[in-house]
């Protein structure tokens, strides 16, 4: 079973994609912002990563750069999941490293499509 990290600062949130991605077979983890998600990937890395943006302590952003400069250890697909719509943060985080991006609110639909995009499904 593939496992998943999502990573947001609301709750409700993290409830609604841990439901979706159960149906999908995914063993989930959540963590509530960045610095979270980076300790919980430094002790098991996760197979893939739902990201928000905005979250306190450690964005988002500031999350992949740390993720994406650990080295000798085998990287996850990371998947913003966010508000920040424009082109400009789309960039940046695909520039950051991040494999594929979805925008609020989401659905099943759409997460399945994106997670089928990168190979997940």
């Amino acid at each position: 079973m593939k496992s998943c990290l999502v990573v947001d600062d609301s709750k409700v949130i993290r409830k609604v994609a841990r439901r979706i991605l159960e149906e999908l077979q995914f063993e989930i983890g959540e963590a509530v912002d960045g610095k979270d998600a980076l300790d919980q990937c430094i002790a098991k890395m996760p197979d893939v990563v739902l990201l928000d943006w905005n979250m306190p302590v450690m964005n988002g952003l500031e999350f992949l750069v740390a993720l994406r400069s650990q080295t000798g250890v085998k990287q996850p697909i990371v998947v913003f999941c966010t508000t920040e719509n424009d082109m400009a943060h789309i960039r940046q985080a695909i520039e950051a490293g991040a494999d594929e991006y979805i925008m609020k609110p989401f659905d099943r639909e759409i997460i399945e499509a994106k997670f089928n995009q990168v190979g997940l499904l």
